[in-house]
């Protein structure tokens, strides 16, 4: 497996942002929309889009933190089902999540990161929890409350999520941190400083809509329905959300120094 290297001219290590999404369009927004909400500038990250070869081998060492974001693969499909790109997707996490659980390394995965690090930990991943695409609110747990991406916020927020599979409950040794009665495992934390959201805390109107266009064939809603689902996102606002990848990166910048 080839191995995946760095240039020296960063001023602190970079934020290695892993992506799983085939379609550049969708790709391409999820990328830009990571670096905005979160603060970052170009020279901070290091992009990865692992669904054209899977991983490389990956030096922690050599980066600060990772952010995963979403996919149209699903954990929970059939094995016969998967493409050989996803078995490799798969394989490849796994071995990653060896190294970053053990050295309780800044993770952020987001929809499907958090469907990969669900499964890594032993849990079932089924559509039992799926949710429709569009806005939901999502209810601080009180340890929510306390952990230092959350704490000052409202007891409950608005955030945008779209997925047709989830976590069946919440991995052995990690903290529940946000919930809903529709998808009870909306964010936790394993450790101090692995964390998974099911919703897109880099998701904001116009890049939903955008992958509205790109997946309304794709079985998340019915495509005669994509024109509601689009006047229905123009009007959501989700600013603790965004907020959430914004302090997960100025808490991990500071480390990576």
């Amino acid at each position: 497996m080839h191995r995946l290297f760095w240039s020296s001219y960063h001023i602190s290590k970079p934020f290695l942002i892993i992506q799983l999404r085939p379609e550049d369009e969708t790709a391409d927004n999820e990328f830009e929309s990571i670096k905005f909400y979160g603060g970052l500038r170009d020279d901070e990250v290091t992009r990865l889009r692992a669904e054209k070869n899977g991983l490389p081998d990956i030096d922690l060492d050599e980066i600060g933190a990772i952010i995963v974001g979403g996919s149209p693969f699903n954990v929970s499909t059939p094995k016969p089902e998967k493409s050989e790109i996803q078995h490799t997707i798969e394989v490849d996490f796994n071995k990653l999540f060896d190294d970053i659980v053990e050295r309780d390394f800044p993770f952020l995965g987001c929809c499907s990161g958090s469907g990969l690090l669900g499964s890594y930990c032993g849990i079932n991943i089924s559509t039992k929890y799926g949710e429709p695409v569009g806005g939901v609110d999502v209810a601080l747990t009180d340890a929510g409350k306390q952990d230092p991406l959350l704490t000052g916020f409202p007891d409950s927020f608005r955030v945008l999520c779209g997925h047709k599979e989830a976590c069946d409950s919440v991995p052995p040794g990690s903290v529940l941190l946000a919930t809903n009665s529709t998808s009870p495992v909306q964010m936790f934390r394993l450790k101090r400083n692995i964390y998974a959201t099911q919703f897109h805390p880099e998701g904001d109107a116009k890049g939903f809509i955008v992958r509205i266009h790109i997946y309304k064939d794709y079985g998340y809603f019915p495509p005669e329905s994509a024109q509601d689902l689009i006047e229905d996102l123009e009007n959501e606002q989700t600013p603790e959300a965004q907020l959430i990848l914004k302090r997960f990166v100025d808490i991990y910048r500071d480390n990576s120094s």
